[in-house]
């Protein structure tokens, strides 16, 4: 019988003993948001599990018993639990984690997002900007005239951006700084969804096509600092980061549609949305218009396409495809006298210019650890821009004759790979990350002429588009390669200080291989030389870039920075394109290198208070540019493309935002805040072979650029004023003050007020306002081609009217 009982009563405590139990639940910050991809630790077994992307953690089986839990996330304070699990039913244990005050992925300055405008995080994402001037714009908080881009209102509250207005309907974007040319955001290195959007980001770095500013959900910027990450731009980083699905909804359908002066037409549709492990969302725009001056009218189309599927709790794929054509016809440029007397005045009625733009990418996430995650984009372009007209100077009448065509073409691929790496030294978090870019492209650029009538005929006389046709006069084709390697690291040496070095190597090769024609004719016109000339250039180069950001945070709102890093720019195809024997290249035209510089102070004081105010320094080296030279044995002059000067910026960027309302206790309906933004520049040249270029001023480079605005709410109603002003500037490096041709002389100062309003119930939205309220007349660039050339006016007084509507 003593047998039999000891049997049983072993049997029933192995039994208990392997019985087995699970612990779940949820990972929380204190403000009971979500943290995602947490280490979970338990030391009696060594196990380690991760909660998901929903901060949801289970279990495998484990022995009922008792254990000492880890819950570990970087950037919050280790949590220790000892949990006892004497059930086989699931165990709830939801864990809540305090932040530090150090952290890396750092919450944001706008805490309860009263401003539209915040610093990026120390890691945001996979990158590293920790140390560097970062700005980023939340679109959905922006009073503004959408329907056209309208940049002076999206950009108010970053400062030192000099603002050229283009045409009307806000097709091409052109955002410059601190001394650098703002054609089509040509220094700055332009993504969208951390990808490249350019035409060729070594040869010409030119932005045709920028997303539809109701499409966009975040505008991120870094500075000149940006080069060590996302390539070598003076300007630094603009990344449009797109709008993704409602990830709480199956289907959210946004449909707006906006009218304007000048036959303003807008639609824009977007669909967005998730179902099991798949989240898409897409968007068409469909916009035209006759703009405000004779001779001028525009079509745009534009869509767009993403899907991404979680595969697992630790990765995801998405694919992108963007697509966007436009039609636009241009009036032309004006003369100074003209702008003065009536600036609505067209001189050209057969200009035309063309877009089409095919964009794609791949973009592969993967978390291996809640400290370890890579990510990899592939991209590639498949685009065209065609203008077509008569180019000659502004002065000159038009003669009715065959019209100039220029048609560039543009293929090119590319892989970026991040890997970034948080680890723990000394009770503090570091981090790292390294990089490979390789990107291969090839450009095709044709002049030539076309037909002498006013139609948008974009073909070249003859349907020929070689040099061996007697109507082109040249051909070229531009091969591009690009490898590079770059690192950062963070050190945190204390809970305050922190110092990010970083490097990157490039490795670029430019060639250009083409034909060009020369002509001369006799005093009748009639053609009595006519040669081909061959010309083949190849460039090939590697270097390393350095630079060094410094990090100090007074507490979890205030910190100071200060960073400099090493700048370079590619010779462009222009560069390397000669279209005729009255222009010539030097055989040995370097490379633009240099060095961006900031040192400042930002943070949020109680959430009234955001403010960013730094000082800066560009040193611009091998500046390359034009002269005026004489063949010594023809005696002839000619235009000689090479490196000219050397030139310095330096200034003040700041932006200070106040909310008024937040400076009482009591929760108001009624809400005011006001922004200041205010930049002082000062841009010489200070070293050049040239006289007439020693000690002038840059071009193009405002002493003054000051933004101002208001905004009051009240419940689902809000308004907002804005002033900005430009002072005066040259428009070449000569200073030059007056030309007849109006290609080069003073940009005058100029004042401009907008007022917009925005009126929100249940799922209808109104937006509405007017632009240029005091109807100024102003300009902000003088083109030297397209679209002029010559003075290009800016918008009179217009008004815009928007609904919108919101199901799902």
């Amino acid at each position: 019988m003593k047998t039999k009982l000891t049997f049983l009563f072993i049997l029933i405590c192995s039994c208990i003993f392997s019985q087995k139990g699970k612990i779940s639940g949820f990972i929380y910050d204190k403000e009971k948001n979500i943290i995602p991809n947490a280490t979970i630790y338990f030391d009696s077994i060594e196990k380690i599990i991760y909660s998901n992307t929903e901060g949801f953690y289970n279990s495998p089986k484990i022995k009922f018993g008792k254990y000492t839990v880890h819950y570990y996330m970087f950037g919050y304070e280790k949590k220790i639990v000892d949990i006892t699990i004497d059930s086989i039913q699931n165990k709830i244990q939801n864990i809540y984690l305090n932040q530090l005050n150090y952290e890396l992925e750092e919450y944001e300055f706008t805490d309860k997002k009263e401003f539209n405008i915040r610093k990026l995080r120390a890691i945001e994402g996979v990158m590293i900007t920790q140390g560097k001037k970062t700005e980023a714009i939340n679109l959905a908080k922006t009073n503004a005239n959408k329907a056209v881009n309208l940049s002076r209102q999206i950009y108010a509250k970053i400062p030192g951006l000099n603002i050229w207005e283009s045409d009307g309907a806000g097709l091409q974007l052109g955002l410059g700084g601190r001394g650098l040319n703002p054609n089509r955001n040509s220094n700055f290195n332009t993504r969208q969804n951390g990808y490249d959007i350019s035409a060729d980001a070594l040869g010409y770095p030119e932005s045709y096509y920028s997303p539809p500013s109701e499409a966009i959900e975040e505008i991120q910027f870094i500075r000149g600092a940006a080069s060590l990450q996302f390539g070598p731009q003076f300007g630094g980083l603009i990344n449009f980061k797109l709008k993704d699905g409602n990830p709480n909804k199956k289907i959210e359908t946004t449909l707006r549609h906006s009218v304007g002066s000048f036959q303003l037409k807008n639609t824009f549709l977007s669909v967005g949305g998730k179902n099991k492990n798949w989240t898409y969302y897409g968007y068409g725009n469909y916009k035209l218009g006759n703009d405000w001056r004779e001779n001028s009218n525009f079509n745009l189309k534009n869509g767009y396409i993403k899907l991404t599927n979680q595969f697992n709790d630790n990765g995801n794929i998405s694919l992108e495809f963007t697509k966007m054509n436009y039609l636009a016809k241009q009036p032309g440029g004006l003369t100074d006298l003209l702008f003065e007397i009536n600036s609505d005045t067209s001189l050209r009625t057969r200009n035309w210019f063309k877009v089409d733009w095919n964009l794609a990418a791949i973009n592969l996430n993967y978390e291996f650890s809640s400290s370890t995650k890579i990510n990899s984009r592939t991209f590639g372009l498949i685009a065209s821009r065609k203008s077509l007209g008569y180019l000659d100077q502004i002065n000159r009448a038009d003669p009715m004759l065959e019209r100039n065509l220029i048609s560039g073409q543009f293929k090119n691929i590319g892989n970026e790979t991040r890997l970034i790496h948080l680890y723990e030294r000394r009770n503090l978090p570091w981090a790292f990350l390294i990089g490979t870019r390789i990107y291969k492209g090839n450009s095709i650029g044709i002049q030539g002429d076309a037909s002498n009538g006013s139609d948008a005929n974009f073909e070249f006389i003859n349907s020929q588009n070689n040099i061996s046709s007697d109507f082109i006069e040249s051909d070229y084709n531009f091969p591009s390669y690009n490898y590079s390697l770059f690192a950062e690291h963070i050190f945190n040496v204390n809970k305050k200080l922190s110092i990010t070095p970083g490097l990157r190597y490039e490795n670029i090769n430019t060639s250009s291989n083409g034909n060009y024609r020369i002509e001369y004719p006799d005093l009748a016109g009639n053609i009595i030389f006519d040669t081909i000339i061959n010309e083949n250039r190849n460039n090939n180069r590697d270097f390393l870039l350095f630079g060094i950001g410094f990090s100090y945070k007074f507490n979890s709102k205030i910190e100071t920075y200060a960073n400099i890093s090493e700048n370079y720019r590619s010779v462009n195809f222009a560069d390397m394109q000669i279209r005729n024997p009255n222009f010539k290249i030097d055989p040995i035209l370097k490379d633009e290198r240099g060095f961006n510089s900031d040192i400042g102070i930002r943070g949020t004081i109680k959430n009234i208070l955001y403010f960013d105010a730094s000082l800066y320094y560009l040193y611009y080296n091998n500046r390359i540019g034009t002269t005026l030279e004489t063949d010594t044995n023809l005696f002839n002059t000619y235009q000689y493309r090479t490196n000219i000067s050397k030139s310095r910026t330096l200034g003040i960027e700041s932006v200070l935002e106040i909310n008024w309302t937040n400076l009482h206790k009591e929760n108001l309906l009624h809400k005011i805040s006001t922004f200041f933004n205010f930049a002082y520049n000062n841009a010489q040249y200070i070293s050049s072979d040239e006289p007439a270029f020693y000690g002038k001023k840059v071009e193009m480079v405002p002493p003054i650029i000051f933004k101002s605005g208001i905004n009051y709410s009240y419940r689902d109603l809000s308004i907002s004023y804005q002033l900005s002003y430009n002072k005066e500037q040259y428009s070449d490096a000569t200073n030059a003050t007056f030309q007849n041709n109006a290609v080069v002389g003073i940009i005058p100062s100029y004042s401009i007020m907008d007022l917009s309003i925005q009126y929100q119930y249940k799922q209808f939205q109104i937006e509405s306002g007017i632009n240029n309220l005091t109807n100024e007349k102003y300009f902000t660039r003088r083109a030297v081609g397209y679209p002029g050339p010559g003075i290009i006016p800016s918008m009179p007084r217009n008004f815009y009217f928007c609904l919108q509507i919101k199901v799902g």
